[in-house]
Order: C-alpha cells, then structure tokens, then sequence
C-alpha cells in the first residue's frame, strides 16, 4: 500500500472564473486541459501538472451527484453554498498503488467508499469523506491495478452503473 503524491485539490467556489484568473494572474498557474465531466470546471496547472481543479458550487444535481461520497448525510450541504467568500476545498486527491492493501483497510476500518472510473482517462478513483472535518479524499489507482482485481466502477463516464460495465 502506497501513497506516491498529491494529485490535486478541487475548490467550489461562487466564481469559477474570476478563481481561475485569480491563481494564474497572481501565481502563475497555467489554465489548461481537463476531461469533460458534463460540468463545467477548470484545471490549472504547474508544468505538466494539474494540481488545482476549480468549480461552481451547486452548479448541477449532476455534479452533486458526481461529487458524493456514500458517507454523505442527506440535506447537509457540503457544496460551499456558492455564497460570496464560501470558496472551500471539496476535496484532496492523492496518487496511489496497492489498491488491495487500501481496499482491506479501508473496509476493516468501516470506511465507506464510491468506486468510479475517471472519465476519459485510465484512472480508477476511490471516493470518502473523512468524518472530523468533511473533507473529501480521492484516491487514484492505475485502472489496470482495477482490472486485475476484478473491481466493478459504480459510476463511469455516462452516470452511475446500472447493470453492466461499459
């Protein structure tokens, strides 16, 4: 079981774009590449690296959906409320290998946690919250680490699985 490196960290913020310029005027971040997710967001990076992901809060049932962790309590809100100066981190995501050795300790610990696979990319991600704070962690594993222990992705780049993998 290996951690290897932060990947990024996602904001929901009130505005998306005004962060986005933000964090490249002032820091020198590039705006660059990203997936679609079918909702909007930004990828900023340093070198070939995107380290900071911005989005709208409450943009979309969609993207509440494609952000929830099954430890999720119905009607908290943990988008930020998009209200001015509510800017938050949503989540932290790290790199990993050992998804086995993460999967047994996680379920020993009773840890509940959404398999998914990243849209357009050849990653599989583990989604929790951890309960102190709210914060979300992603977990990303190469999909061939996934394919090789047989894991089933409940969510995949047309929506959640109902019946088949695709």
């Amino acid at each position: 079981m290996g951690l290897r490196f932060l990947e990024h960290v996602l904001i929901l913020t009130h505005d998306p774009e005004a962060t986005r310029d933000w964090f490249c005027d002032n820091l020198g971040f590039t705006n660059g590449y990203h997936p679609e997710f079918g909702f909007p967001v930004y990828w900023l990076y340093i070198g070939d690296q995107d380290v900071l992901h911005i989005g709208k809060a409450r943009h979309s049932v969609h993207q509440d959906t494609y952000l929830k962790t099954p430890s999720d309590v119905e009607g908290a809100d943990y988008s930020a409320a998009g209200a001015l100066g509510s800017g938050r981190i949503d989540h932290i995501c790290l790199n990993c290998e050992g998804m086995e050795e993460f999967i047994d300790r996680l379920n020993q610990r009773g840890v509940e946690f959404s398999e998914r696979k990243a849209h357009n990319s050849n990653l599989y991600q583990l989604f929790m919250r951890e309960p102190i704070n709210g914060i979300k962690v992603e977990l990303n594993f190469s999909w061939e680490e996934a394919v090789r222990m047989g894991r089933v992705a409940q969510y995949h780049d047309n929506g959640p699985v109902t019946n088949s993998v695709t």
